[in-house]
């Protein structure tokens, strides 16, 4: 089972080597919120791959990385995006170790920013091209 065409995270929907995670880190982050970066890289497949890092420094507990990789991965399958690499990664401490490792505030920010993120790589419908204007005799141009 490839998981292509559905909405859940098999391994192909993963990028889980160093080598790929540092071609997509080589290029320029694409959008940056209040916590977190989103860096792309086109790629040849028919879906989407994603990486997440959420470094100890920034989340300190394990349940709060665990919880922002879970949002994460729950938005990714949830969005549809073209054929692209992306790696999330927390950039600012999202809370410290002497308050509550989640809370639903803050459930709902990193929700808010991560959809934000993943809306601004979503395909965009293309415009109908105008039809083109009749000539002096009346007819359209072929």
């Amino acid at each position: 089972m490839t998981g292509e065409g559905s909405h859940d995270f098999a391994r192909v929907r993963r990028i889980v080597k160093t080598d790929e995670f540092s071609s997509v880190f080589r290029l320029r982050p694409v959008q940056k919120t209040a916590h977190f970066v989103l860096y792309t890289r086109p790629n040849d497949l028919p879906h989407a791959r994603l990486g997440v890092v959420a470094a100890k420094r920034f989340a300190p507990r394990a349940v709060t990385r665990n919880t922002i990789k879970r949002i994460t991965r729950e938005l990714f399958r949830t969005t549809p995006l073209p054929g692209i690499d992306c790696i999330v990664r927390l950039a600012r401490p999202v809370n410290a170790k002497d308050g509550p490792a989640t809370t639903a505030a803050l459930k709902t920010l990193l929700r808010t920013e991560l959809a934000r993120l993943f809306a601004s790589q979503a395909p965009r419908p293309r415009k109908p091209a105008p039809a083109p204007a009749p000539d002096s005799s009346g007819r359209q141009p072929s």
